[in-house]
């Protein structure tokens, strides 16, 4: 086992992986460097290799297909990721990895978004997406984490052992934040400086799209690990539809004696009966979800032995 392995997910990253693979070998000189390269076409992981990484691959394309080979493949102490693009910087690294083997933290957080992020990055839609999740999560959840989107963690083997990966892109961030929120895991944040990718260097994600994914990601975690919050939501939402449009079928019979807008009335009814369906519905759940955490606790104490 490594007492700290540093990831580097990398596709087309020629222009910036052997400063990135010496940073952070002067950096963490006891580390071991791993670059996994995703199909790149550009010679990424020759010259990975040459400046002294171990450089492995990953066929299946996307980030977070990289990153559920990283967890399997290796065994440390202390993980470390990092993106191969040269916008994170290597010198927070032993602080954020002696928070892990010292403290005992599960996740460490490099935090952008308190320092440079929105100076040095030129993508406008980039800064008001990070803002907008950071917002979402933080508010579903209950949590104060400052940036949700970073690449650059570090986590313990507890944390790898017991994350299960299914995103297979950019939305992994998203999916490993909330899940150490859920499982009440121990997160700290390090403020880091952000630079900009270099000139001729381009960001593989794209704006709408991937962020599109990301808030889908995050409907849909909120829903498996607060299904009552999400349905009681629903419920909420359905009943006072039904209601608001049954009380003036309501006020008409009691006015006239009469049902006059039936198709209203039946409508309205199967609206009601849809909200009681989601109430229970997220009853049930929660009680499934509570037993995932408590199976999800006894797993940390296996792998502690």
């Amino acid at each position: 086992m490594d007492k700290i392995a540093v990831l580097i997910p990398c596709y087309n990253e020629a222009q910036t992986i052997e400063k990135v693979v010496r940073d952070f070998q002067k950096a963490l000189p006891e580390a071991v460097i791993y670059v996994y390269d995703n199909n790149s076409t550009d010679g990424t992981a020759d010259l990975a290799a040459e400046a002294g990484a171990v450089v492995r691959r990953e066929y299946q394309q996307g980030k977070g297909n990289v990153i559920r080979r990283m967890f399997r493949d290796i065994d440390a102490q202390c993980y470390l990721m990092v993106d191969g693009d040269d916008t994170y910087p290597a010198e927070a690294a032993p602080k954020m990895a002696e928070k892990v083997l010292e403290r005992q933290v599960d996740m460490v957080i490099g935090d952008r978004l308190s320092s440079t992020y929105f100076e040095e990055n030129k993508r406008p839609f980039h800064n008001m997406g990070n803002a907008l999740v950071r917002w979402m999560i933080n508010m579903l959840f209950h949590t104060k984490i400052q940036d949700i989107m970073t690449g650059y963690r570090a986590f313990s083997y507890q944390f790898v052992k017991t994350f299960p990966v299914l995103s297979q892109g950019f939305e992994i961030e998203t999916e490993m934040t909330i899940h150490a929120a859920d499982k009440n895991m121990f997160m700290e944040n390090v403020v880091i400086d952000y630079r900009d990718r270099p000139e001729g260097s381009e960001s593989k994600l794209n704006t709408y799209i991937d962020g599109i994914k990301v808030l889908a990601t995050i409907a849909g975690l909120f829903r498996n690990y607060k299904p009552m919050a999400f349905f009681g939501i629903l419920s909420g939402v359905l009943a006072a539809l039904g209601i608001g449009f049954m009380i003036p079928v309501l006020i008409d019979y009691g006015n006239t004696g009469l049902v006059e807008r039936f198709p209203t009335l039946i409508v309205c009814g199967f609206v009601l009966l849809t909200s009681i369906i989601s109430l229970f519905s997220g009853m049930i759940l929660q009680t499934i979800a509570h037993k995932n955490r408590q199976d999800f606790e006894m797993e940390l104490q296996r792998l502690g032995k």
